[in-house]
Parts: C-alpha cells; sequence; structure tokens
C-alpha cells in the first residue's frame, strides 16, 4: 500500500501442505481481491491459453528489487498493540511458527519490546515438519507439552502464511476461534473506547452469534457476509467496523490491513490476557455471564460421489423443519443455513475445493450442540 503498487501476489497453501500451493492476488489496497477480480484474471488465462500464447520475455535481474517489509510492519503494529501492558503483566507465553511466515515477526515483534517467550519451529521447512501448518488443536501438541512443563500461560500459533491463528490457555487448553473474536470484541470496545472505537462488528454467515449478542450488548451493529475474508474486508475499508471475524481463525481490526493477520490477532489476545489478568478460560465464562453461553462447532463430512449430487441438490431446496425443530428462518447468503425458534441454528456449505460438506451449528447448550451435529451427520449422509 505504502509504495502505490497496482497489487500483490502470494505464493502460499495457506493452512495446508506445501503440494497445495497456489496464487492469491491482492489488491492494491491490500485487501483480498473480490470474484470480479478474481473471474477477470481467470477469463485472461483461458483467453491465452485458447490462443496457444507463450511468454518469451527472458528473466531481466534488473527489474527486481528487493524489499524489506518487517520493520515498517512491526512499527505498525506497535501502534495497535499496547505492548506495555504486556511486559509489565510478565506474562509467560509461547509462540509456535510452525515453520511458516509469521516466523521472525511475531517473535520480532515480541523482541523488540522486550517480552520474553519461548518459540518453536521459527525455521524455514518447506515440507512444515511433514505436518499440516494448521494453528489447530491436534496440531499444537508441541506447544501443550512446552506449556505443561514450563506453567506457562499462553501459547500463540499462526498457520504457513500467518493470517490464521491458534490459541491455547493455561495448562494447554484450546480455545476456538469462535470464542476469542468474540472475546476480542468485548474486550476492545472496553479498552479502546475512550478513545473513539465505536461503529460496527462484521461476520461471516459461518461465525458464531456469540458476536451478536457481544454487539447487542455494546450497541453495535452487526454485519453478515458470505464466506470470504474479502467481503469483511470491504468493511474494514470503508471504515465501518471496528473488527470483522470468521471462524476459520481470520480476524483483522479498524485501521489495520483489510486481510486477515493471525499475528496481529495473537498481539491483541496477548494484550487482553494481560490486560484482564485472567485466564482466558475465565473471560469466557465472565462473557458468558454478560450476555449468555454459546456453543459452535464445524464438521467437514467427506461427500460419496454417488451422493454428492442429491447433498447438493438437498441444499438448495426449501426446508421447513429439521429432525423435529420448527425452521423459522432459511438464510441462503452462502451455503443453506436454518435458523430455529431457540436460537439455535446450523448451516450447510459445499466446500469449492474438496468433496466435503461443511457442517457448521450452534446452541445453549453442549448437549444440545452435540444432537445438531449428529442430525447434521445423518441428514448429509442419508441423502
Amino acid at each position: 500500500m505504502n509504495e502505490k503498487l497496482d497489487g500483490g501476489i502470494n505464493i502460499t497453501a495457506s493452512h495446508n501442505p506445501g503440494e497445495y500451493n497456489g496464487l492469491k492476488f491482492s489488491t492494491s489496497d491490500g485487501a483480498p481481491a473480490l470474484p470480479e477480480v478474481t473471474t477477470e484474471i481467470e477469463n485472461e488465462i483461458v483467453q491465452l491459453q485458447n490462443s496457444n500464447w507463450e511468454f518469451t520475455a527472458k528473466p531481466n535481474d534488473s527489474l527486481i528489487q528487493s524489499v524489506e517489509i518487517g520493520p515498517a510492519y512491526l512499527r505498525d503494529l506497535a501502534t495497535k498493540i499496547d505492548a506495555k501492558k504486556i511486559r509489565e503483566a510478565n506474562l509467560s507465553m509461547a509462540y509456535d511458527a510452525l515453520h511458516g511466515s509469521g516466523a521472525g515477526y511475531l517473535d520480532g515483534f515480541l523482541r523488540q519490546e522486550n517480552i520474553p517467550a519461548m518459540v518453536l519451529h521459527t525455521n524455514r521447512d518447506v515440507y512444515f515438519g511433514g505436518h499440516h501448518p494448521e494453528p489447530a488443536d491436534e496440531q499444537l501438541g508441541e506447544m501443550k507439552i512446552l506449556m505443561q512443563k514450563n506453567w506457562l500461560k499462553l501459547g500463540m500459533a499462526t498457520d504457513g502464511d500467518a493470517d490464521r491463528f491458534g490459541i491455547l490457555d493455561e495448562g494447554g487448553e484450546f480455545l476456538y476461534p469462535n470464542e476469542l473474536i468474540a472475546m476480542l470484541v468485548d474486550y476492545l470496545v472496553e479498552s479502546r473506547g475512550p478513545r473513539g472505537w465505536r461503529g460496527g462488528v462484521a461476520r461471516t454467515v459461518a461465525t458464531t452469534h456469540l458476536i451478536d449478542r457481544v454487539a447487542k450488548y455494546h450497541n453495535l451493529e452487526l454485519l453478515e457476509t458470505p464466506v470470504g475474508f474479502k467481503y469483511i474486508g470491504e468493511y474494514i475499508k470503508e471504515g465501518r467496523i471496528i473488527l470483522g471475524g470468521e471462524e476459520s481463525a481470520g480476524l483483522s481490526i479498524r485501521g489495520h490491513v483489510p486481510e486477515k493477520d493471525g499475528i496481529l490477532a495473537c498481539l491483541l489476545i496477548a494484550e487482553m490476557r494481560a490486560s484482564r489478568g485472567k485466564s482466558l478460560k475465565n473471560q469466557l465464562n465472565d462473557l458468558f455471564s454478560k450476555v449468555g453461553a454459546v456453543y459452535n462447532q464445524r464438521l467437514n463430512v467427506k461427500l460419496d460421489p454417488a451422493i454428492s449430487a442429491r447433498v447438493k441438490q438437498k441444499i438448495a431446496s426449501d426446508v421447513h423443519a429439521f429432525h423435529g425443530r420448527r425452521v423459522v428462518k432459511e438464510n441462503r447468503v452462502d451455503g443453506l443455513k436454518l435458523l430455529f425458534d431457540d436460537g439455535s441454528w446450523v448451516l450447510m456449505r459445499p466446500s469449492g475445493t474438496e468433496p466435503v460438506v461443511r457442517f457448521y451449528a450452534e446452541s445453549t447448550s453442549r448437549e444440545d450442540l452435540e444432537k445438531l451435529l449428529e442430525y447434521g451427520r445423518q441428514w448429509i449422509t442419508e441423502a
């Protein structure tokens, strides 16, 4: 953005193994490209392929300019994170870069601010240690052991391209991004409020309604988007929201780039943990006491090719009841979302990249959530 460039290209597999590498195009404002932009690029590629076009230009090293982006990024982070709160809290913590591009940035910020932390997997490894570089519960085993052995209070992790975050609380307990995003909305309003932090909150259709409750509690506008951070990024560019988040561990805030940033997310959570002086689990319980408890989970249900078309047709059809629950509203912003009269809901979305249906469910009790998840699995597989 500062260099006034027309766009940027990232070569990344995101949170997947290296063989999933692809191209991610960002527009001149640093935002992920919207469908109208990527469709135009794809159409141009097809035209070039059909015309048997060949790239004949020869490499010219004189046209390549190397730029060190780290210092400017770390300086910008320092304007958005209250490092003093983290430092003065003497918060014992760890960071797992999962061999990804967050290495040298999140840990670099902590060193810059004289905040000690134990670090894991900051060395370059294109195979990511043989694992998915995804900051999910099942991929953070080493950091859990490190935390338990050293009695650490907080564990932070970022994925391969550092746009997603994963968080471990005291004892190595994993907290879901859905919960943490809602907690951060509450914290930012309370900690930044006197400085004018007012505005809306945006979430994707698949993200927890716990955010809706927090928004209502603080009298904030709630905006819903299709799945994909590019839609949230538009609201950040407009200055309409203070935070935008998605359940797949992506968030950004007002005044930051209109793209999800796992490094920023981890540091905001560290600040929240330090500022409030309570474990994240206790902070979540405090939030539940203010707005009510909400539990959310996602399943990825693999599709047999024989039923794939039937499942997609079923999702496209009107649904008036779901295992005896009355549907009070159908939401087709992205996939099929069914909202029930008790406030619970489910969402079914076919993946655009894998032979799976993503099934999301939310309820006010863990027991009911388990029922919804089982009903969802049956609903999909019995198509």
